[in-house]
């Protein structure tokens, strides 16, 4: 992602992780404030996923990536600092989280990474980021640079899926769907499905999946957000485009908050413009319903949970990807608090 403007942070910000939420909402004026801000990476945070501890949910971890030449893979505890690390990938992009994939007959959590110069998707055992498998993606093409990554599992069958978008390609079949399977003690991935509309404006990096409802959204660039149903079964029928005229310039990560089993929110980066907007879960097609501004410069990523994360998130958390090689965690009762108040 081309950045337009950098945002320098004071030393102190690039070092450590800092509790600000006892600024206030006026501290920083209208923008909302990241209850934690994390340790650096290394080069440039892209894309954060949230992995819940299902042992202790105040012990979940957010994972996210560091995306250059010699990036990696980070996480991070709730207090934002840095408990382990995956480096030297060769640019990683974005990253998403399952649960429960039954690999060497043992279920487990796995996170799914794409890595933009080998054109290929990575893919690390939770909590412990060790490599379980690799898949090329996009093979034959021309156009291949994988990017963008959402996970779907199927409900019914529990079948697990990988999403992938990359830098550019055709009009229609943008995205490839992978049904995972394991080989020889190793995790792979065998493509079902190319669908998925482009307009050829910019490019297509955010993918989300709703695995309850059966959606997958993206967000193409300066366009809008398109939604299809997730289950290959149900067919390559595009459903719904929204968000046409709602961004500054470029329409970018999506996050998907339940509130109940059919209803909620998505919240979608409007990167330019540094606030996030938000549309119904059970009616994207009603626009928009509110605009949050957030502290996040930039943000191309983002992901959240509606988790109890223990008594500092009891509803659960919103982290962002920002300028200044970092990940904002917000408050999820703050982003709601701001919702409520600015519904249209």
């Amino acid at each position: 992602m081309n950045r337009m403007k950098k945002i320098h942070y004071i030393a102190a910000l690039s070092v450590l992780p800092f509790l600000i939420s006892c600024m206030g909402q006026k501290s920083l004026g209208k923008n909302l404030v990241p209850a934690v801000i994390t340790e650096t990476v290394v080069h440039d945070t892209d894309d954060p996923a949230i992995w819940i501890n299902p042992a202790d949910a105040s012990k979940s971890i957010i994972v996210g990536t560091d995306k250059d030449t010699d990036g990696g893979l980070y996480a991070f505890n709730l207090q934002g600092k840095i408990i382990n690390k995956v480096l030297g990938l060769k640019r990683p992009n974005n990253v998403d989280i399952e649960y429960g994939f039954l690999l060497n007959g043992k279920k487990t959590d796995i996170a799914a990474v794409t890595e933009r110069e080998t054109n290929m998707v990575k893919l690390y055992s939770l909590p412990d980021l060790k490599e379980v498998g690799t898949f090329s993606v996009f093979d034959g093409e021309t156009e291949r640079g994988p990017m963008g990554i959402s996970m779907y599992k199927n409900p019914k069958t529990e079948e697990i899926f990988v999403i992938a978008g990359r830098k550019s390609g055709p009009s229609d079949g943008y995205l490839w769907q992978y049904l995972l399977s394991e080989k020889e003690g190793k995790i792979t991935g065998n493509v079902v499905r190319k669908f998925g509309k482009y307009s050829g404006l910019k490019e297509i990096e955010s993918i989300a999946v709703d695995d309850e409802l059966g959606y997958i959204y993206y967000s193409d660039e300066q366009f809008g957000v398109h939604q299809y149903y997730a289950d290959p079964e149900k067919g390559n029928e595009e459903l719904l485009v929204f968000g046409k005229g709602d961004f500054k310039s470029d329409v970018e990560g999506i996050s998907i908050y339940p509130t109940s089993a059919a209803a909620g929110y998505i919240l979608v980066s409007n990167q330019q413009k540094d606030t996030f907007n938000v549309y119904l879960r059970e009616n994207p097609a009603k626009g928009i319903i509110a605009e949050i501004p957030v502290s996040t410069s930039e943000s191309d990523g983002s992901e959240v949970t509606n988790i109890n994360l223990g008594p500092q998130f009891p509803k659960g958390i919103f982290v962002a990807m920002s300028n200044g090689k970092v990940f904002h965690i917000y408050d999820w009762r703050m982003v709601e608090e701001r919702i409520k108040a600015n519904m249209k």
